[in-house]
């Protein structure tokens, strides 16, 4: 049985965090877990708010479970504060996590902080140097690294000072560019770009189902060349049947 674990945000609405990572992990037939880092005011209109949820009980819950359940791979998404990234730092290390897949995630796409400002220096010092891939979009990856994004050049200079970091990969997520939505994978051999049609309307939680696919391909003993292909692929699959779940126009994937 391949066993994974999400460490992310909460969603009520169930379009992206844990909700969506748990429902991602069942269609791909891994064993699923979660830990609430924090939860979210949200619905398909946008996030309002977020609490936090305590440190402490968030390293209880995670040394509780690996002492238990070792994940044979495990991401991370919204941790919101800088005590949240220690713990989970502390238990990555203790653990000795390899298998790491971290969406760095800052910002809703309506404009809310999801990473504490004070957060961002130990997400980059002590999350990326234990990780096995990197998943920023564009606007992240331009505030992980201080770089404006306009061209391949620029993200190649990025991408180049996100591995510096420490992750062994960093991918790119270009769907905020126009034209096909490519994504560029750095950090082996070669360059890889990923590229599929640009489906129409916006969507929900995309970053967070495509770093749950490629978790569960990871887990299974996929290279991250070839996990990050048919994480890619599930995700445009699942665009196609995307619907609008509210009164937002956001269309959420259907499982």
């Amino acid at each position: 049985m391949i066993k994974v674990l999400s460490i992310a945000g909460s969603d009520p609405s169930s379009g992206a965090g844990i909700q969506v990572d748990l429902k991602a992990f069942q269609a791909l037939g891994a064993y699923g877990m979660a830990v609430p880092a924090a939860l979210t005011v949200q619905n398909s209109r946008g996030v309002s708010g977020v609490e936090l949820l305590s440190s402490r009980v968030l390293l209880k819950q995670l040394e509780s479970l690996f002492s238990d359940i070792k994940p044979d791979a495990m991401k991370t998404g919204m941790l919101l504060t800088r005590q949240n990234v220690d713990a989970v730092a502390s238990v990555v290390k203790k653990f000795r996590v390899k298998n790491l897949v971290v969406d760095p995630v800052l910002q809703s796409s309506s404009g809310k902080s999801l990473l504490d400002p004070g957060a961002l220096s130990s997400l980059k010092k002590k999350i990326f140097t234990r990780a096995l891939i990197v998943t920023p979009n564009i606007p992240e990856a331009e505030t992980l690294t201080g770089c404006s994004i306009k061209s391949e050049t620029d993200m190649d200079f990025a991408a180049g000072k996100l591995l510096d970091l420490g992750p062994a990969y960093v991918l790119i997520k270009g769907g905020h560019r126009n034209g096909p939505a490519i994504d560029t994978l750095y950090g082996g051999k070669t360059v890889l770009s990923f590229s599929t049609p640009r489906r129409k309307g916006e969507f929900h939680g995309t970053g967070c189902v495509l770093s749950s696919a490629i978790t569960v391909f990871i887990a299974r003993g996929l290279p991250v060349e070839k996990a990050v292909e048919k994480a890619k692929q599930f995700v445009d699959s699942l665009l196609k049947t995307a619907k609008p779940v509210g009164k937002g126009r956001t269309k959420y994937f259907q499982f």
